[in-house]
């Protein structure tokens, strides 16, 4: 098939805002997670998040934010925009630098772009709060494309003068994932020579606060403590927001303007639970499986995986689960090692596949491989599995990105140093 050549990169996260911030913070092992105002609240059971610094996005009108001054955006399109939005936009200006791509190549018909987002509640909330106060016609014309779940789509494609294929997949915490591993077989399939995917969500109250109806949410107020994956004593997941960007491109597209790759993006998986609409299949048979089709997409063997950036946002049911998917796949003690950036970042939710799938290939590139931080009491169910608990300066070949969402969806991705 295509060779498929990760080009370009764009961060905006909680544990920085480009490329050199988000690899100190994985090399050292320095969370995002803060106790931010907007949660002190007498209302917001949660304390904690991993929170974006350099944005203050609180206004209901874009026209009012403040961003880093390096980013700009034509006032048309910042009308249209929810805080995600503005997120995507400056992670996809990262990515597209990064790539050496000029206006002619994102115009081009061979480039696409896939987008995942759970849209903007704020917004929404906002918007019908007014159309029940003044009425209907009182509402901001652009209301609809800057809430929903399409948003990113909407104003992406448009404001970058997109031609190819675009849409939005949403699967909850496995979207970006979906989109990732969608716009690879685009690639593979001829259809398109470049796509660009990013996912993003916001990252203010409401948000991430919703989720405590679910008893999902860590109400630990330490924010070195909040968010443990596979720690016996985790509690639930951290939430955050941000943005990541991706551009994937045929390796010989790639090789003419004398790109430098971070990494191969050589196959994918998916497979879904059956089970529950939120939580996951207590013998992890849909992400099981979702590794296993990765494994032949790639035409690979469980051995020759030498890390696993797994999902595990730090809930008692979700790790359990994928530790239990994992020794499946990887039965016996071998060379795999593994571990959850989340107890750094905080659970991205849409975004938060595509953000890891960002981290493994700067681990590909720079050689390192990141720890599983804030881990102080590391659960025994994990058994064979090898978890790191420090960052380790190590090169591997093949790297393997776990995801999992709402309803049982799973998705495995595959990268491959170049």
């Amino acid at each position: 098939m295509t060779e498929v050549w990760v080009t370009g990169l764009g961060f905006i996260t909680s544990i920085g805002s480009d490329k050199r911030k988000v690899k100190d913070s994985l090399l050292h092992l320095k969370h995002g997670i803060s106790s931010p105002a907007m949660l002190q609240v007498p209302e917001s059971p949660v304390k904690v998040a991993g929170t974006i610094k350099e944005f203050e996005l609180d206004s209901s009108d874009p026209e009012d934010w403040s961003f880093p001054a390096q980013y700009t955006v034509p006032r048309t399109l910042l009308r249209s925009f929810s805080p995600h939005v503005l997120y995507a936009w400056c992670a996809l200006q990262q990515a597209i630098e990064e790539a050496h791509l000029d206006q002619a190549d994102l115009e081009n018909t061979d480039t696409g772009l896939y987008t995942s987002s759970g849209g903007s509640m704020r917004s929404i909330h906002k918007h019908f709060e007014k159309m029940d106060r003044m009425g209907v016609m009182a509402c901001n014309p652009l209301a609809i494309v800057a809430s929903i779940s399409g948003t990113l789509t909407f104003n992406l494609a448009a404001g970058l003068g997109i031609r190819g294929s675009s849409m939005g997949l949403v699967s909850a915490c496995a979207s970006s994932g979906h989109a990732l591993g969608t716009a690879l077989d685009e690639i593979r399939l001829g259809r398109q020579k470049r796509m660009l995917v990013v996912g993003a969500e916001d990252c203010n109250f409401e948000s991430i606060v919703p989720f405590c109806g679910m008893r999902a949410l860590s109400l630990e107020t330490n924010p070195n403590l909040a968010s443990r994956p596979f720690d016996i004593n985790r509690n639930g997941f951290v939430g955050t927001g941000g943005a990541v960007a991706m551009v994937l491109e045929e390796k010989q597209v790639a090789e003419k303007r004398g790109v430098s790759p971070y990494a191969k993006f050589i196959g994918w998986g998916q497979g879904s639970d059956g089970h529950n609409v939120a939580i996951s299949h207590p013998e992890g048979r849909g992400l099981a499986y979702s590794m296993q089709c990765a494994l032949k997409d790639a035409n690979l063997s469980a051995g020759d995986i030498e890390y696993l950036n797994a999902h595990a946002p730090s809930t008692p049911i979700g790790d359990a689960s994928e530790m239990k998917a994992i020794k499946t796949v990887f039965p016996q003690p071998q060379r795999l090692k593994l571990s959850s950036t989340k107890a750094l970042t905080g659970h991205g939710l849409s975004l938060s596949s595509i953000m890891e799938a960002a981290f493994c290939c700067l681990a590909l590139k720079y050689g390192f491989l990141p720890g599983s931080a804030n881990v102080q009491n590391p659960d025994p169910e994990l058994g064979h599995l090898n978890l790191l608990r420090e960052t380790e300066h190590s090169q591997v070949s093949k790297i393997m990105s776990n995801s999992s969402g709402f309803g049982g969806a799973n998705v495995s991705l595959i990268f491959e140093k170049c």
